[in-house]
């Protein structure tokens, strides 16, 4: 953590005061011109040994319906199979997308499999809320890790096997239900904020005078007129291709479970006056074995006891009190938290409370 705090200062210095402009295309999407979510059963098979429990019924049911349907008749009361597992497909639909166009599918599995590695889906639809055939999958997964279990039941496993992946696994069957827009383009900001959508409108007309109006935090409307109804692409394309400077809150992100801080470009620090330590309590016990004296014994009064021993240490670490000057960019913010060497845990309850003094300017999320 002090490796981190102490380079930050340095990247701050280096990129801090560099104007960056992201493009239209990266800040904003067009309204009805969207990506939808399909979903889909199917049967991964091949494993070694590692899918579903052989009295799935979820298993059993779908080979059962499979092989009928290739000619095949099987009793599913004969079935003990363990190459096989059920799994839930999901994949993006995208805008304007053409039969026999590839996507990327996800598959998860959702019975009790231990492992999809080296597994191969079967060919399975996947369907969207209307309940439509969009896409066809098929294919070896990709599973990035592998699990192995040994007679003793001991295990040794990499990464998580329980959800793989085929790149350009599902073919398109139909065309994706878009619209291209004909009167008005409506752009809607990834984050919603009114500095960001002025600056946006007026990044437009710089380009495009007249044409774009803000509406509210979230959307800019781009009027269709003149040459542009008849080369609608164009515009997008022209539109997608201007920079604007986004307008960033001043946050803070923290993720106490593994100790992650993340200071935001726009987050500004008032000084302060800091002390901070740490309290640390140990508890130990050793159990101690009471034997009673010899003249107890005889006359049937003594007997052996385990007596418990416990013993406290406290140990409270002093601290001095520090002193944090003003902080207005992310460099002096970074370089004034290195200062304090205080560890990540420590970090995170001074955090809180200089925000808590009103001399940290900036939001707290915690993840």
């Amino acid at each position: 953590m002090k490796k981190l705090l102490a380079t930050l200062p340095l990247l701050a210095a280096l990129f801090g005061h560099v104007a960056f402009a992201d493009r239209v295309k990266d800040l904003a999407s067009i309204e009805g011109v969207q990506d939808n979510d399909i979903t889909g059963f199917g049967l991964v098979v091949g494993l070694d040994g590692t899918g579903d429990d052989t009295r799935s019924p979820v298993v059993k049911a779908a080979l059962t319906k499979l092989l009928k349907r290739l000619g095949n008749t099987v009793d599913p009361t004969d079935m003990k199979m363990k190459n096989v597992a059920a799994v839930i497909l999901t994949a993006k639909l995208p805008a304007f997308g053409r039969p026999g166009q590839k996507v990327d599918v996800t598959i998860s599995s959702m019975g009790n499999a231990k492992s999809l590695a080296g597994g191969t889906l079967l060919a399975s639809p996947l369907k969207g809320p209307d309940l439509k055939t969009w896409a066809i999958a098929q294919g070896a997964l990709s599973v990035g890790g592998f699990s192995a279990e040994g007679a003793s039941g001991s295990t040794t496993k990499k990464n998580y096997t329980l959800v793989g992946s085929i790149p350009g696994g599902a073919t398109l069957q139909g065309v994706a239900p878009t619209q291209m827009p004909s009167k008005e383009l409506v752009l809607v900001l990834g984050t919603a904020d009114f500095t960001t959508a002025t600056r946006l409108q007026a990044a437009i007309d710089g380009a495009l005078p007249g044409i774009a109006r803000t509406i509210d935090a979230s959307r800019v409307v781009v009027s269709i007129s003149g040459e542009w109804k008849t080369k609608v692409p164009d515009l997008i394309a022209k539109l997608e291709a201007i920079e604007v400077d986004p307008d960033l809150k001043a946050k803070v992100v923290i993720d106490e479970k593994t100790g992650t801080i993340v200071v935001g470009e726009a987050v500004t620090l008032r000084a302060a006056a800091i002390t901070f330590g740490s309290l640390t309590v140990e508890v130990t016990e050793a159990p101690i074995v009471s034997q009673p004296i010899a003249p107890s014994i005889g006359k049937g009064g003594g007997k052996t006891k385990v007596v418990a021993n416990t013993t406290i240490k406290i140990d409270e670490q002093n601290s001095t009190m520090k002193v944090m000057k003003k902080a207005a960019t992310v460099g002096d913010v970074a370089a004034a938290f290195a200062s304090l060497g205080a560890k990540p845990r420590d970090l995170v309850s001074i955090l809180r409370a200089l925000k808590a003094a009103g001399a940290l300017r900036a939001e707290l999320e915690t993840m």
